[in-house]
């Protein structure tokens, strides 16, 4: 603790201030931490901050008549993106961001966090209306002491890297990457175990965007195709997600749910047409019929770790051909689309297994979906519905309504329900499970803002699962119940509090014959306070308790975050110090770690120790930034450290 102790003592030497580039880190840590705290999926976390990160080095027009470009404020709902072109409408150009705050549907709140990602500028503050040639390159190095396996085909480092350029409407890149125990070059003609690249052009008039190589695409709520950010279920933010229709590049570095192919745009008028088509290698695991030759497809492999000799024989095992198209069209209110798409795979996928779960599961080698979707503005409230099915006559259906009874006031209400047998390889809906399938439900939500500080929200999600599903062996049940309480007396500090609820059906453990079902219900309370006494510094401070029943295992965890930014130096800290204590891993706690750029930190804290981390950014020239972070995890028993697990990752990012 003395080089902890020193690092703090030494933070309050300096005189002049670095605090737009900190600030603008909390802003989009707290965004992100917020738009992720229901999502399962690692890599849509980082795929939340990645696009926040975008967003404040190329801001949106809010002055904009575009409708699309307002959209790109993708943490924005619907209703609150209708309400920005209405009011630019009608009562003319936004001269202040605070302005935004009297708009209906928004907040104070919400204003200042707008604020880094727009720009009152008349003409588009955008990369895209210069020729200028622009590029960034950025690399990650790191490294766990728990990840040095032998028998690993590779080193224990983690690599990856990531190159972007823009001249006027042509962009392009490539990402590559190598994960823990893989090598560092492969296969013929080597190359690194995930390398991904594209060109994209883009245009104001009959095309909009053609992009070559690896692409994202998604198109109303997400049940036929969604290989970007999963539409979010929070149940105390104001809206959930809306939908919308983009193509566009490829930046993430999930292996697995990408289109590699061609993709275009094209829009006349109020009508909007998508063609996509792709041919993507795929890993999955294989067998045989006869025990000699691989004629079909056992499992999907979905981890993209290759770093042992029986992942190896996964990678690049079977071949997926998609193609689809989408068509929309947009009246005053009122938009209606379409959407097409089809699966081939080189092998049919055959399930061999006995068990009663799996009879459901998607077999043959096609898969074919039509999705017929909806959004209406209708006064102070707006419905929204998605209806999709498949070749086999199983259907994925979507209904929301977000509406505002009153200014202060915002209700949701979401229904879902999604058939046994549903399937959409490259679909990620409101509320979906990873498969997509099996599962009804309701979810009704509000955000209310009961005085000038203070905002209360709570929300409850019902969820009924029609068929067997992980770690229960019948038909169940499932729910969840928050409330937030938020106040925000001044800029300088801040408090929440949290209660969370969740009740699942789950088999009985160590029970032996046929299994048996039990409620298992966890019940949680955080409360988060922050404050800065100047504007270099913020403190945040932080406890969490939570309790499991049946078993009554119970978890702890407080936490001291402080974050400074020197005035001297271009040089922001970011420290952390935990201790954390549960009774087993059913009371596991999870928190958010400041970390890379483009990247994310979500720990889940078990057992009895510590956890502590310091990140170090330095902003060496405009357009050149290091950060280096070291964490170290201690698991203690009865006082004394049994085990401890480092980690150091390093980044380098360079813009010219």
């Amino acid at each position: 603790m003395i080089k902890y102790i020193l690092i703090i003592i030494l933070l309050f030497f300096s005189i002049k201030s670095f605090c737009q580039e900190g600030k603008l880190s909390e802003i989009i840590t707290g965004i992100a931490e917020e738009l992720a705290s229901d999502e399962s999926d690692p890599e849509a976390t980082a795929l939340f901050i990645e696009q926040l990160h975008d967003l404040n080095e190329e801001p949106v027009n809010i002055n904009s008549p575009d409708k699309t470009e307002l959209s790109r404020l993708f943490f924005l709902t619907e209703f609150q993106i209708k309400a920005l072109a209405d009011y630019i409408r009608y009562s003319g150009k936004i001269v202040s961001p605070f302005e935004i705050a009297n708009i209906p549907g928004f907040d104070r709140e919400t204003a200042e966090i707008m604020i880094p990602f727009i720009t009152l500028e008349n003409k588009m503050s955008s990369y895209a209306d210069s020729a200028i040639f622009r590029s960034s390159l950025l690399s990650n190095f790191s490294v766990k002491s728990s990840d040095n396996d032998t028998s690993a085909a590779g080193s224990p480092i983690k690599l990856l890297a990531k190159y972007r350029f823009t001249s006027g409407n042509i962009s392009g890149g490539f990402t590559a990457e190598k994960d823990q125990g893989e090598k560092l070059i492969s296969d013929n003609p080597p190359r690194p175990d995930f390398l991904s690249a594209n060109l994209s052009i883009s245009g104001n008039r009959f095309v909009r965007r053609i992009v070559i190589g690896d692409y994202a695409a998604r198109f109303g709520q997400g049940t036929n195709i969604n290989t970007g950010i999963r539409t979010g279920l929070s149940l105390t933010t104001p809206g959930y997600m809306s939908g919308r229709d983009e193509i566009k590049p490829y930046t993430s570095a999930d292996e697995n749910n990408f289109f590699r192919g061609i993709a275009s745009q094209f829009q006349i008028n109020n009508f909007g047409l998508s063609v996509f088509y792709s041919i993507n290698k795929i890993d999955a695991t294989l067998n045989s019929t006869d025990s000699i030759s691989n004629d079909y497809i056992e499992t999907f492999y979905r981890s993209g770790l290759h770093n042992t000799p029986s992942s190896l024989l996964k990678k690049d095992a079977a071949t997926e051909t998609t193609y689809g198209a989408n068509l929309s069209y947009g009246f005053s209110n009122l938009k209606i689309g379409m959407t097409f798409s089809e699966s081939r795979f080189s092998l049919p996928v055959n399930i061999t297994g006995d068990n009663p779960d799996e009879i459901y599961d998607f077999k043959g080698d096609k898969n074919h979906v039509a999705t017929f979707y909806y959004s209406w503005l209708i006064k102070k409230m707006i419905l929204s519905g998605e209806f999709s099915v498949n070749d086999r006559n199983r259907s994925a259906i979507v209904q929301g309504i977000t509406f505002r009874p009153a200014d202060r006031l915002i209700i949701n209400i979401l229904y879902r329900n999604s058939q046994p047998g549903y399937r959409s390889f490259h679909s990620n809906g409101p509320g979906s499970s990873s498969s997509g399938d099996n599962m009804k439900g309701l979810l009704g939500g509000f955000t209310f803002e009961a005085a000038k500080y203070l905002f209360i929200s709570a929300g409850c999600d019902l969820q009924y699962f029609a068929w067997l599903k992980y770690r229960c062996s019948a038909p169940s049940l499932a729910r969840r119940e928050e409330v937030k309480i938020k106040y925000i007396p001044s800029e300088k500090f801040s408090a929440e509090l949290y209660f969370f609820e969740r009740l699942s059906i789950l088999d009985k453990q160590d029970f032996s014959g046929i299994k048996k079902q039990e409620e298992v219900i966890s019940k949680a309370i955080k409360c988060v306070t922050k404050y800065s006494p100047f504007e270099s510094l913020t403190l945040s401070t932080r406890f969490d308790f939570k309790v499991v029943y049946p078993s009554g295992s119970k978890g702890m965890l407080m936490l001291q975050d402080l974050n400074y930014r020197f005035r001297t130096i271009p040089v922001s800290l970011w420290f952390r110090y935990c201790i954390f204590k549960t009774s087993d891993w059913d009371s596991r706690l999870y928190t958010w770690e400041n970390d890379l750029l483009y990247s994310f930190s979500i720990p889940a804290l078990s057992g009895e120790g510590s956890r502590s981390y310091l990140v170090a950014g330095w902003k060496i020239l405009d357009g050149a930034e290091l950060r280096v972070k070291y964490g170290i995890t201690t698991i203690t028993d009865n006082g004394e450290s049994l085990k401890d697990t480092q980690e150091f990752r390093m980044q380098f990012r360079l813009r010219f």
